[in-house]
């Protein structure tokens, strides 16, 4: 309404109302949008509820059909829970059966393509290794009577398993309960052959389940005759051979298709064990073997007494051989060396030259076998590994424990085992690059790194102490405190790389004194390193692969780069003069070699006597010795100042005779002085000879030769001088 006495107020005043009604209609339809969206969001969430609540009402009417009242229900229960615990049980199954699937992705046949013939260095055969193509028969051809001895004695149901003798297994485990200890196997000949491809001989549970899971992956992937064929193709049978058919050339001299049922009973003995039973070593225990044979054949209806009687009492007889054992641990890994090579060539048919010497390793597995059987017993120790290395990276010698023929697991080359005190060289090794010297001194005292203490031993503390002292007394907190506040870590397991442990070293505080596993071969290679001035070791088993032809596929000198520098010439002197003191005034006494030879090396024992090394050389050979045992079971008190330090010395003492020695770089005064020599040369053998001075280069074969030909020059008349005037 205007304003009579303003007409302009009032068209204002309506103007404002307009503006307001407007201004007021905008929030409100707004409003509701918002409302039509709460209560689309309200109804959908209730009649979706509703509707689930009358779903699950009309799933429990349904089910209450199924209901089950009294003993019906405790059936279903049973199920109900079977099918629970089966469900975890197929997963637990999935995660066990990992190590299986692993282990097959490999071409596991790849072995059986290869037929190597394996030389020492000096020419002579020592072994072979993968299946000879041209002595493999098909089992449709192998005589009866050694199907039937294998049979009967190694896996009495074998056709009649899935590979796992669930039969077989309990009356085992019943008669070893009666017996009181384990007097039959119970693994079937799928499981053995598991084995024989995958695995190791290592006793532990998680062995047997992986091995489990492999006989069944054998069985759904192979026919029972191609696992009894690859399984008497593989088999270990003593002496050097893989395989029955190599046997029977080797024992009898005859092919395997002629083999009668005497002969066949006494290969079917030696999958047991075949050093223990090997015919050309121990002959009476071979045929006491084979007739325990041919009463299983008896037990098992596969014959009959009246079949096996002639066997009995005609039993078989071997070739005469001049018994020349084979480095089987060494020959393994030397294999696996021409597999990892044969991507450079071709032919798979070879003749390999090793770089072996027959000498020193008869002397290694000696110098092993040895100190275990004198101190074995009292030291609780049943296994040790040896690796003897020549300046220049030959590998000469390596054990890989007591009894091939028992089991063939490397312990040389496989084996991870804690070094102790051994390891510390690496950390010593980066303190010398580092600009420290033997005679830097540093504090012996406790040290915390996080909530871990190191201990020496006894719990003695020196304080202030140099370096050369700390390492020759094989002190804890020295190697701890240089890593923790003056080196680090990484630079430690740098230097272990670089040195030649090829390992994977752990990233922990505690590696400085020995806790991440390593192997013999490991220790060896890196120490070697000393000795060559700080240059790589360049480690190797094979000097040259030929064909037949003799074309020469691979040459190491050849084919390999030169060494390279790993450790400044200032650094590695420091080291060896360090080293140098541990077998003389530190814990290694027991390994300082004769005749004044300068030995150097370190010792290593680890926590709970586990473990017990010694790694030293001289300017010409580097060896790593291991004690302990397989199991990791503690040992009496064995330290490596102790068995290992013994047992290196009777090793290196016969290596060093007859060769021209050589220094160690960086020490004062590194060969022998002439009063040691003269001291040599006084003490004479029983053939006559200085013991530094007797010759060692020539072969077994032709030092035989020379021998004889020595006896009947002896035996000949003396020439006269009208003899020889008439021979002009």
């Amino acid at each position: 309404m205007q304003d009579p006495d303003n007409p302009e107020k009032g068209l204002k005043k309506g103007a404002d109302t307009r503006a307001g009604d407007t201004a007021g209609r905008r929030p409100t339809k707004s409003r509701h949008i918002l409302l039509r969206i709460d209560s689309w969001i309200d109804s959908t969430v209730w009649n979706a509820g509703f509707r689930a609540a009358e779903i699950w009402e009309d799933t429990t009417i349904f089910f209450r059909r199924f209901r089950v009242r009294g003993w019906k229900r405790m059936v279903f229960e049973l199920a109900g829970e079977g099918l629970t615990l089966g469900a975890a049980g197929a997963v637990l199954m999935l995660v066990l059966a990992q190590p299986a699937f692993e282990a097959t992705k490999e071409d596991w046949r790849n072995r059986g393509d290869f037929a190597v013939t394996f030389t020492d260095r000096y020419g002579n055969v020592i072994g072979h290794r993968g299946v000879i193509h041209q002595n493999s028969v098909p089992i449709d051809e192998l005589p009866d009577s050694l199907i039937k001895s294998v049979l009967a004695t190694e896996d009495r149901r074998f056709f009649d398993h899935f590979g796992i003798d669930v039969v077989g297994l309990f009356r085992a485990m019943v008669t070893n309960a009666q017996a009181g200890e384990v007097v039959q196997g119970g693994s079937t000949l799928t499981q053995q052959l598991a084995k024989n491809l995958f695995l190791s001989n290592e006793r532990s549970l998680d062995r047997k389940i992986t091995e489990a899971f492999l006989a069944l992956w054998l069985e759904a992937n192979l026919s029972k005759k191609e696992i009894l064929s690859t399984y008497l193709d593989r088999a270990y049978m003593g002496g050097g051979t893989f395989g029955a058919a190599a046997a029977a050339q080797f024992y009898f001299g005859k092919n395997i298709t002629d083999v009668n049922l005497a002969e066949s009973a006494m290969l079917a003995g030696l999958f047991k064990a075949p050093a223990k039973y090997a015919p050309h070593v121990n002959l009476p225990a071979a045929r006491a073997r084979a007739n325990e044979v041919l009463t299983n054949l008896v037990q098992s209806g596969l014959m009959t007494e009246g079949q096996v009687i002639a066997a009995r009492r005609y039993p078989a007889t071997v070739v005469d051989r001049n018994e020349v054992e084979s480095p089987d641990f060494f020959l393994d890994w030397a294999f696996d060396e021409v597999q990892r090579l044969s991507p450079r060539f071709h032919q798979h048919s070879l003749i390999v030259r090793t770089t072996i010497d027959m000498g020193i390793q008869k002397a290694a597995e000696d110098s092993v076998e040895t100190s275990l059987r004198e101190y074995g017993e009292a030291y609780h120790a049943k296994q040790g590994a040896m690796v003897m290395i020549e300046n220049g990276g030959a590998v000469r010698a390596m054990v890989g424990g007591r009894d091939y023929g028992e089991s063939q697991f490397n312990r040389a080359t496989r084996a991870l085992r804690q070094p102790g005190s051994s390891f510390k060289v690496y950390t010593y090794a980066v303190a010398m690059e580092s600009g420290m010297t033997p005679q830097t001194t540093i504090v012996d005292a406790p040290i915390y790194w996080g909530n871990w203490s190191p201990h020496n031993y006894a719990n003695r503390y020196v304080g202030r102490i140099t370096l050369e002292t700390a390492i020759a007394q094989s002190i804890n907190t020295i190697p701890v405190r240089l890593a923790k506040e003056k080196l680090g870590i990484q630079p430690i397991r740098a230097m272990a790389k670089n040195l030649g442990v090829e390992t994977p070293i752990r990233d922990d505080v505690t590696i400085p004194i020995g806790t991440s596993e390593v192997t013999v071969l490991d220790q060896a290679t890196a120490y070697a390193t000393f000795p060559a001035g700080g240059y790589q070791s360049r480690r190797h088993g094979i000097t040259q692969i030929l064909d037949y032809d003799g074309d020469v596929l691979y040459d190491f000198d050849r084919d390999e780069p030169p060494p390279k520098r790993v450790l400044s010439e200032q650094a590695d002197a420091y080291m060896n003069q360090m080293l140098s003191r541990v077998p003389y005034v530190g814990t290694a006494r027991k390994a300082a070699l004769d005749n004044g030879i300068v030995t150097a090396g370190k010792t290593g024992t680890t926590q709970a006597y586990r473990d017990a090394w010694f790694v030293g050389f001289t300017g010409n050979y580097t060896c790593a010795v291991w004690f302990g045992n397989d199991d990791y079971t503690s040992t009496n008190e064995m330290t490596g100042g102790s068995l290992p330090a013994m047992t290196f010395k009777r090793a290196m003492d016969y290596a060093h005779q007859g060769i021209t020695l050589r220094a160690i770089p960086g020490i004062e005064n590194p060969l022998p002085s002439e009063k040691d020599l003269a001291k040599t040369a006084a003490a004479k053998p029983a053939d006559g000879l200085p013991q530094l001075i007797r010759p060692r280069m020539l072969s077994v074969q032709s030092t035989d030769i020379l021998k004889k030909l020595g006896e009947k020059l002896k035996e000949a008349a003396p020439l006269t001088p009208q003899k020889v005037a008439s021979a002009q």
